[in-house]
């Protein structure tokens, strides 16, 4: 093992991160990606200097400029890569988190366009290139499974961060230097407000996904539910409202000024106005905001991952909605079974499965007490792999 590189700074690009996203999910995966690799560096002696990579979004920044320093990708900056390979080039490593989960085939061409230039980029310009723990896949037809292969066969590593994506990983790329870890999301700072738990009004948190609200409302339901999501929701806050010994607390956890379609916000305030005895939780100013306010609520049940990421490491009960393989994967891999599956359950089982979640607490809460040893020994095989490859990028860093 190698020794501390001291009195040298180690510029860190953060490749597709974001520290001021209306998706909460990709600010936590971002400060906690920060807060991981701070640490590390650190204990090598090494001063950590990061710059964000990542698309322009709208939002406020959360993350302060003296954290992290900010470069936004566009198309122009991608079709004429002269100043985006510059600033690539300038880091003594990178850290892709792809977003969580786009590097994959099912947002489209051009999200995987995107996906892929920068990596190549990295590899073009010889800069170490870990893909930090993240859904790999799916990529179920050419030319994305080439691709994909082609990047992380040179990558200097690839942590999955799911047994689902561990396989398709090793199965693509099975010369690709491969380890699975967990969602570093599950290390994201907060203040732990569980006092709050166990009143004489149960706090249930309810985050309606505006963008599975849509896709129900508008009958597209591309994501193939089962259960009617919005009737589900419905049913569900209201059968909580009704309730003297419940108090329901509505939270979004990805908004969007560009895109109200995919909003929680804008389905928070419906209903409210639905149910006027919820209370319309304030859109949080960042994930550490939102975690902490989780961590106080006696039992959420969530249709966005980071959310339920958010219950789940601060000890809430959690019923996580899912829409996608992302969640089976990663919930799978803890053996947590209090998850509502995109197929099996119509909504009349489903809303009965959520109502009998608020009984299930002690157990939910066991699952999860038991899954966290697990989490620290994958999130520890990240913080090792990071260890390595921080030791030989110091030794190389410029200053």
């Amino acid at each position: 093992m190698r020794g501390k590189v001291t009195g040298k700074t180690l510029k860190i690009g953060l490749l597709w991160h974001s520290g001021k996203s209306g998706n909460l999910g990709v600010g936590a995966l971002t400060i906690a990606n920060m807060a991981i690799a701070r640490k590390v560096a650190e204990e090598l002696g090494l001063t950590p200097a990061f710059t964000i990579i990542g698309v322009a979004d709208k939002g406020r920044a959360y993350i302060n400029p003296d954290e992290a320093q900010l470069y936004e990708v566009n198309s122009r900056r991608l079709v004429d890569p002269r100043e985006t390979l510059a600033v690539i080039g300038a880091q003594d490593c990178i850290l892709d988190i792809g977003a969580g989960d786009s590097f994959a085939d099912i947002y489209g061409f051009k999200r995987f366009l995107f996906m892929w230039l920068s990596k190549a980029m990295s590899l073009v310009r010889g800069v170490p290139l870990i893909l930090s723990p993240q859904t790999i896949g799916p990529f179920t037809r050419e030319p994305y499974r080439a691709m994909a292969r082609w990047v992380m066969k040179r990558a200097d590593c690839v942590m999955a961060r799911d047994h689902t994506s561990f396989d398709v990983l090793t199965k693509l790329a099975p010369s690709a230097r491969a380890v699975q870890s967990v969602d570093v999301a599950f290390a994201l700072p907060f203040t732990d407000r569980s006092s709050e738990r166990g009143g004489e009004k149960l706090r249930v948190g309810v985050n309606v996904s505006g963008l599975l609200l849509q896709e129900a409302e508008s009958g597209r339901n591309r994501f193939e539910l089962e259960a009617n999501y919005a009737e589900l929701m419905r049913r569900f806050v209201g059968a909580m409202a009704t309730r003297k010994d419940v108090e329901v607390h509505l939270i979004s956890h990805a908004t969007s000024l560009q895109d109200r379609g995919d909003d929680d916000g804008q389905a928070a305030d419906r209903f409210a106005a639905e149910f006027p005895g919820a209370i319309r939780v304030p859109d949080f100013f960042g994930p550490c905001e939102a975690k902490s306010y989780i961590s106080s609520l006696d039992y959420l049940v969530a249709g966005r991952m980071h959310a339920c990421i958010a219950a789940f490491s601060s000890g809430t009960p959690v019923v996580p909605v899912a829409y996608s393989r992302k969640f089976s994967g990663l919930f799978g891999t803890l053996n947590y079974d209090f998850l509502l599956p995109v197929k099996g359950m119509g909504t009349d089982e489903a809303l009965a499965f959520l109502v009998d979640g608020l009984d299930r607490r002690p157990e939910m809460q066991a699952a999860i007490g038991q899954a966290m040893g697990k989490i620290e020994a994958l999130l520890n095989a990240y913080r090792d792999e990071l260890r390595v490859q921080f030791a030989v990028a110091g030794e190389l860093a410029r200053i």
